[in-house]
């Protein structure tokens, strides 16, 4: 999949600290410790509707992990799916009375335009589910091998029993499980499966639907497994962090983390699982089931991205929240204030500045605290002034380099 630009990161003076965030599994802030290259997989998008402020909040937060790793020296490399075929798209194309591959590419085309304007980094490899299909098949295959699959009604399931370490990264108890699995496309209450939980891994062909060939019959892939078959393939075993939002966390990443384990006998799937708090307006969580939407393209056609972004930022990655009409507003005065702050030839010295934003991001993404660092800056140079003529133009880059913010 073509995917889009990625904006320029300058380079700052001397290097940033190791990266520390709050892994699900272990329900604790640890180091995420990478070597010379770090792996990062987050799952994309299913295209049946615009960007939401909830889409755009989530890959923020992963840009910013990007950004501070790229801060401490290491690569990047970066792998994110699109699910590009699903029930809600094919659902919703029927709806609109359309192709659902032209719905997918145009709303494909409206979050690249998005992540472009909010200045995300792109994925190094941006794989869609239909040209990934041979190496799902694969991937069912050897499982297949591992005895973890078996059949009902022509559809292929995986028994997650198959991995003892099953339920290792959300640690829910079963009660919960269940409930999250209806809520959140499984089928528990499917008579005939092994376990309520268990997974399809390749769905039948039915009439009006797409399907493909596939040794084990026409159809298409289950949910998880276009994950894990993308994420062995460009990024092997055992990467740095799996991330998502925090509705992903169960089935998606629980199920999705077995599969792999059962495909390779290695364990952990991932080092660390990294999630993103969901978001709210009007009262409940942002999704298109609820009809809450507020939409990224709407916004910055009136707006500049850049006062978006920094609305986003000021909520850690990992709260709950609730977007209000004054959220936009308070970032564009902010962006305001440090545009200005930044146009002066001179300011108040910005060492400390660097030392201190940075330490704030290596801490499981301190984005409020570091932007009230630069707040603090900002208004010392509107009160005081300074004559480092040095300042203004480190403060610029630092907020582009680790905030993505462009001054």
């Amino acid at each position: 999949m073509r995917t889009w630009p990625s904006p320029s990161i300058p380079n700052l003076p001397g290097t940033g600290g190791s990266l520390r965030l709050f892994d699900t599994a272990a329900g604790e802030v640890r180091p995420t410790a990478p070597g010379a290259t770090a792996k990062l997989y987050v799952c994309g998008i299913t295209p049946y509707d615009s960007t939401h402020l909830g889409h755009a909040a989530t890959y923020t937060a992963f840009d910013l992990v990007q950004r501070v790793w790229l801060d401490a020296g290491h690569e990047v490399s970066y792998v994110q799916n699109i699910t590009d075929v699903d029930d809600p798209l094919l659902e919703r194309a029927a709806a609109n009375g359309e192709d659902w591959q032209d719905l997918a590419s145009r709303e494909i085309a409206r979050f690249v335009d998005d992540m472009t304007e909010l200045r995300l980094r792109a994925p190094d490899e941006w794989v869609g589910v239909v040209e990934s299909i041979p190496h799902v098949v694969r991937a069912i295959d050897v499982l297949r091998e591992a005895g973890a699959v078996y059949e009902l009604d022509g559809d292929l399931y995986f028994d997650v029993a198959s991995d003892p370490q099953f339920g290792a990264v959300a640690n829910l108890d079963l009660e919960t499980m269940l409930e999250l699995s209806a809520q959140r496309g499984g089928d528990p209450d499917r008579p005939g499966k092994r376990n309520a939980l268990d997974a399809v891994l390749w769905r039948a062909a039915r009439p009006g639907e797409p399907s493909w060939p596939s040794p084990f019959g026409p159809g298409r892939p289950g949910w998880h497994i276009e994950c894990v078959a993308i994420a062995i393939d460009d990024l092997g075993m055992t990467f740095d962090v799996q991330g998502g939002g925090r509705d992903l966390v169960f089935p998606h990443h629980e199920i999705g983390a077995s599969q792999g384990q059962v495909m390779t006998r290695l364990w952990p799937y991932a080092r660390l699982y990294c999630h993103a708090g969901m978001v709210g307006y009007q009262g409940e969580k942002m999704s298109k089931s609820q009809g809450n939407l507020v939409f990224v393209s709407d916004l910055r056609a009136e707006h500049d991205a850049m006062a978006v972004r920094l609305a986003l930022l000021a909520h850690h990655y990992r709260e709950d929240w609730e977007w209000h009409d004054d959220e936009l507003a308070a970032g564009q005065q902010r962006l305001d204030a440090w545009r200005a702050a930044v146009a002066w030839p001179t300011g108040p010295p910005a060492g400390a500045v660097l030392d201190e934003v940075r330490a704030r991001m290596a801490d499981d993404l301190d984005a409020p605290g570091a932007l009230r660092v630069i707040d603090r800056w900002a208004e010392e140079q509107r009160v005081r002034g300074g004559d480092d003529p040095a300042a203004p133009g480190l403060v610029s880059r630092l907020s582009d380099a680790l905030l993505g913010v462009a001054l």
